[in-house]
């Protein structure tokens, strides 16, 4: 039996019309796939990249154009509305200035998409702590930047949809990316208290975990596979996560149009004390600690203390 569902796609039900959306790093890859199809859907894009202008993989003859340029001369020959802008999301002043830019054009901010993001892979044995602070810096507080700069705009219009781009290398490990990784489940951290702090506002945080191939992973995965990693696989999942019917507080993992969303969860636990042979105890149960049955994903960090609590005060009567 086929695991897709049947639909009608002559006319797609998520459209932006009236929406103004800032993706970063949306020179190539997944975010100029994200830029191009929020357009095609009606947003007014602002589309923001640092890179080099670039035609596969020679460098754009059109004099001074950077990346951001070319994708927004592609949003306006397809009859759509975009803005570039070319600051750094680790500079927060250029951050600024890109939200200013897009509010002075069109008066308001309902969709920010993290998407700005380098690798610097090796061995934990060879990462230098530049290394890490590099990557922290673009994926972490870039993302802290941009997600500042927007985050009263969208409280006061009461709606706001915000993605941060994290990674199954943060979500589940990969070798050669710690730094990578760090940034990256650092992001899901982000994304679970923002989206509780903006819930009564309809400002709405997720995470995007995409597999697709970008100028990023163009020289760590073979031909044929890439081949079928599209940025455009990945870019529905955004839409979604962008759209008003968006959810809040998930992660959403997508590659290859294969959709899945990754949690956290919290097992049942086992309730031992602290007394003299507590640790013992610990390793004795370990095995019923971390069963997965009955596990759950807990409203936020105060429910799961307050479940832990309750779990000791039901034990004393």
């Amino acid at each position: 039996m086929s695991d897709r569902t049947s639909i009608d796609t002559s006319s797609p039900s998520i459209r932006f019309d009236g929406r103004v959306a800032i993706v970063t790093g949306a020179g190539g890859g997944l975010g100029r796939s994200h830029a191009l199809q929020l357009a095609a859907r009606g947003a007014k894009v602002l589309v923001n990249d640092l890179g080099v202008a670039r035609d596969g993989s020679t460098v754009s003859a059109t004099a001074g154009a950077s990346a951001a340029d070319l994708v927004v001369a592609e949003i306006r020959a397809a009859g759509g509305e975009a803005l570039a802008h070319t600051g750094s999301v680790t500079d927060p002043v250029a951050v600024q200035a890109m939200v200013d830019q897009a509010m002075a054009a069109w008066g308001r901010v309902d969709i920010l998409v993290n998407n700005a993001g380098i690798l610097r892979d090796k061995s934990f044995s060879k990462l230098t702590p530049d290394d890490f602070r590099l990557l922290i810096d673009v994926h972490l507080m870039g993302a802290v930047y941009a997600s500042k700069a927007v985050w009263e705009i969208m409280k006061a219009q009461k709606y706001g949809r915000i993605i941060f781009t994290t990674s199954s290398s943060g979500l589940f490990g990969n070798f050669g990316q710690a730094n990578y990784g760090a940034a990256k489940m650092a992001l899901v951290g982000l994304m679970q208290t923002l989206s509780i702090e903006g819930e009564k506002y309809d400002v709405r945080v997720n995470c995007l975990a995409p597999t697709a191939a970008t100028r990023m992973t163009q020289d760590i995965m073979p031909p044929d596979l890439l081949a079928m990693l599209t940025p455009e696989s990945v870019t529905p999942g955004l839409l979604f996560l962008a759209s008003e019917q968006a959810p809040t507080r998930t992660t959403l993992c997508a590659g290859a149009g294969v959709f899945a969303a990754a949690h956290v969860t919290l097992t049942a636990g086992v309730l031992i004390g602290s007394g003299p042979q507590a640790a013992e105890q610990v390793a004795q149960q370990f095995s019923s600690i971390q069963s997965r049955d009955g596990d759950a994903v807990p409203a936020s960090g105060m429910a799961q203390s307050q479940q832990e609590m309750a779990r000791v005060l039901a034990a004393r009567t």
